[in-house]
């Protein structure tokens, strides 16, 4: 479950300064069929660096960006969350452990993650220069926190009294509550809308993996495309991404809206997952380009096509995050082989 969840997230790296440079994206791949277009182009930037390599994973409505990078070059030492804005990357630091990343940030500029602490990994709250420990849920030792919404309610997964596995927790006010499952041992919650609608992923009582839309206390499951199937992100308008197997095995992207559950495709290769959406219902994430899976690009789906985000000049990329304007973060391998937070903006 870890590994394909972190697959969609591949690039965590950055090694340079340039952070208000501009770079030209590398051309779209050739290889993505009629779904493909390339009429909307994208300027890619690279956002720095806290001295190592780095990946953003969130961005907010006015346009600062979060994420983790290495403190020292390449990805050996300890990375620590960050917080991005106006060309300066800002170590937000930890609970008291070596390690912290910042995953999702909201409007009012509240980040949330997960740290190292005195007392094991923790989901946190960072706002006005201060990093809080949001806790576990009972008797738990791990918890970490996915997304965050305008009015501060946090959601991500926690561990519990006597057991190893994860529960998808909803934080309010200084509560964490646990939202059950779909009938399974294990959940994890990753999104959380303005209205308090939350989406994740559960196991179910014949041990799958399905995605799950939990509303007014009710968990529901939104199926599948064929297999283990998890949901990311959900907008104002319920609309609900993620990443579902489908009946020949392969992992792709696709939309959940009003009960039906749509494939969005590739950009030709056999892997996509999408990860993010806005209001508008642009979605965002990564796929493979060639049937052979050796190389994978940030993605873009917008009006039943695919658009290829391209790279700061190397091969690999990935996109993690959207705003309401259309600005797209997450990582790129540069020319030099290391990955870097990127950010692209529409022209």
């Amino acid at each position: 479950m870890r590994t394909r969840i972190r697959l969609l997230v591949t690039g965590v790296g950055v090694v340079m300064l340039a952070c208000t440079s501009e770079q030209s994206p590398t051309q779209p791949s050739s290889s993505a069929g009629a779904a493909l277009v390339a009429v909307k182009t994208y300027s890619a930037v690279d956002l720095g660096t806290l001295g190592g390599e780095s990946n953003a994973r969130g961005i907010n409505p006015a346009g600062q960006v979060v994420g983790s990078s290495f403190t020292i070059p390449g990805q050996s030492g300890s990375a620590h969350a960050f917080l991005w804005e106006n060309g300066v990357m800002t170590d937000l630091g930890t609970l008291g452990g070596e390690r912290s990343e910042a995953i999702a940030i909201n409007p009012a500029s509240q980040v949330v993650g997960r740290s190292q602490s005195p007392t094991g990994e923790h989901a946190f709250l960072w706002e006005d220069g201060r990093m809080t420990d949001l806790g576990t849920l009972p008797g738990g030792t791990f918890s970490e926190a996915f997304g965050i919404n305008p009015v501060g309610e946090v959601v991500g997964g926690s561990t519990q009294a006597g057991l190893s596995l994860i529960h998808a927790f909803l934080w309010q006010k200084g509560v964490m509550r646990d939202l059950g499952t779909l009938g399974g041992l294990t959940s994890e919650a990753l999104d959380i809308d303005p209205a308090g609608r939350v989406v994740g992923w559960s196991t179910t009582a014949k041990g799958e993996v399905h995605p799950f839309l939990w509303e007014k206390g009710a968990m529901t499951d939104l199926g599948t495309l064929g297999g283990i199937s998890l949901a990311f992100g959900i907008n104002p308008r319920g609309q609900v991404v993620g990443q579902s197997d489908t009946n020949e095995g392969e992992p792709h992207a696709f939309l959940w809206e009003k009960g039906v559950l749509t494939d969005l495709g590739t950009l030709g290769g056999r892997f996509s997952g999408a990860v993010d959406i806005n209001p508008a219902g642009q979605t965002v994430g990564d796929s493979f380009t060639t049937e052979d899976g050796e190389v994978f690009h940030a993605a873009l789906w917008e009006k039943g096509t695919v658009i290829d985000l391209g790279t700061l000049g190397g091969r690999f990329s990935g996109a993690a995050g959207i705003n309401p304007a259309g600005q797209i973060v997450g990582s790129s391998e540069t020319p030099a082989g290391v990955f870097h937070a990127a950010l692209w903006t529409p022209k």
